[in-house]
């Protein structure tokens, strides 16, 4: 199934475990896909094993926490194909810690990656997108925006505001059949998430315990419900917040 055929998608924070997954799925069906990162390395890695694979990948450099970063990007690519149909804006960063052991610089730099940046990349990009007659935003939040996890207040809010931010913007312009969603995902086995379990102490299959179907989730699963969302399949979701979890209620 070929949904993007011809068309042009951005994925930031594409050299992740998640946005990766993302940017390998728009390529399988057939969109030119831009995988960002502010890791260079990664970008290109990634990049180079969509084009492996027969798809189609451009990696660039980009760090969205600086605004002139984010409309240089978005220029860059209308500059080069003249369209931008798809803007997943999955790049995100966690800063663990309550309200007395976080820093200002946690507190900072969670707002800067989390929700400024896709902030100036919508503002970039949605001109090109009306003037085209309209596209796909898909936001990555989280399912702790929706039920926060303790000691994790910085992630919890901006990620919060992210959900906040996708209902606005989907309703400010769905008359320009400009479609935003966001995806709220639980626990996904990603090496962000290997980290933080390291960290702990527990395992993996401790996590796997605590979600009703039985595991955490994988990085394809998500990549499978943004494409869906972005894809002409999802021409009347416009404004929704869909949890990915597994059941789980709360992490």
């Amino acid at each position: 199934m070929k949904r993007f055929e011809n068309k042009v998608a951005i994925v930031t924070g594409a050299g992740g475990g998640i946005g990766s997954a993302i940017a390998r799925r728009l390529a399988q069906e057939g969109a030119l896909v831009v995988v960002t990162d502010v890791n260079a390395n990664a970008a290109e890695q990634v990049a180079k094993g969509i084009e492996a694979d027969g798809g189609k990948a451009k990696a660039i450099t980009a760090d969205i926490a600086k605004k002139d970063a984010c409309f240089a990007l978005i220029e860059q690519v209308f500059a080069v194909n003249g369209r931008i149909d798809v803007l997943v804006n999955n790049a995100g960063i966690n800063r663990r810690g309550n309200l007395l052991s976080l820093s200002d610089e946690d507190w900072d730099v969670s707002f800067t990656v989390n929700l400024d940046s896709m902030f100036h990349l919508c503002r970039a990009a949605l001109p090109h997108m009306i003037e085209a007659g309209g596209g796909a935003i898909v936001n990555t939040a989280s399912q702790w925006g929706l039920y926060p996890a303790p000691n994790h207040i910085a992630y919890n809010t901006t990620k919060a505001a992210v959900a906040a931010f996708t209902q606005n913007l989907a309703r400010d312009y769905a008359p320009d059949k400009v479609r935003v969603n966001a995806v709220c995902p639980g626990e996904i086995h990603t090496p962000m998430l290997e980290a933080g379990v390291k960290r702990s102490g527990r395992t993996i299959a401790d996590l796997d315990k605590l979600v009703p179907f039985g595991r955490i989730g994988k990085p394809e699963e998500v990549a499978a419900l943004v494409a869906f969302l972005a894809s002409d399949e999802a021409a009347f979701i416009c404004g929704s917040l869909v949890e990915i979890t597994g059941a789980q209620a709360v992490a």
